[in-house]
């Protein structure tokens, strides 16, 4: 009876955990909506980088120039803006 019992609790856990928006809910955090807003608004060009590292994400912006950002799940991100050329400059 009692491994019946703890087995029913951990399956009403589990549905309950599955429910949760936590993870949703903290995917938007810091950043600033853009839709409907003027402005370029394509997405930039991605880089995935193996667990443990940022990703990076590249775009130009204005121009002649070109923004690099990586992601830190510690911290601020990290931004750099250098003339480029190739973006129109």
């Amino acid at each position: 009876m009692a491994v019946w019992s703890a087995g029913l609790v951990l399956l009403a856990v589990g549905a309950l955990a599955g429910c949760s928006d936590e993870y949703n809910d903290e995917r938007g955090k810091g950043d600033a909506p853009v839709q409907g807003k003027a402005g370029d608004d394509t997405p930039a060009e991605v880089f995935n980088m193996p667990d443990g590292f940022g990703n990076l994400a590249t775009k130009c912006v204005g121009h002649g120039f070109r923004a690099y950002v990586t992601t830190n799940a510690t911290g601020p991100s990290n931004v750099q803006i250098v003339a480029d050329k190739s973006c129109g400059g």
